[in-house]
């Protein structure tokens, strides 16, 4: 399994300021981030996996909602986890 409850409170303590602060924007896209680099991986050896791929398609959306949300309400914050997770636009 590669996403272990301690992997996600390990990204919930470093993005979200605390183990139980589930819901900031910052630790979801940084939880999104991870399942798509692994999702991305998996798709590179089994080009053929369409149900991935759309659960792929789908994350990406979520991420780019959750960022441009953050965008909107504090654009500081915003440049800061691009900055940390190496995202571009």
């Amino acid at each position: 399994m590669y996403l272990t409850p301690e992997k996600k409170i390990e990204f919930f303590e470093k993005y979200g300021k605390s183990a139980t602060n589930t819901g900031s924007s910052e630790a979801q896209i940084a939880l999104f981030s991870y399942r798509i680099n692994h999702l991305t991986e998996h798709l590179k050896l089994n080009r053929k996996d369409f149900s991935t791929q759309r659960a792929l398609i789908s994350l990406v959306g979520k991420r780019r909602s959750l960022l441009d949300y953050l965008k909107k309400k504090d654009i500081e914050r915003y440049r800061a986890i691009v900055k940390d997770l190496n995202l571009r636009r």
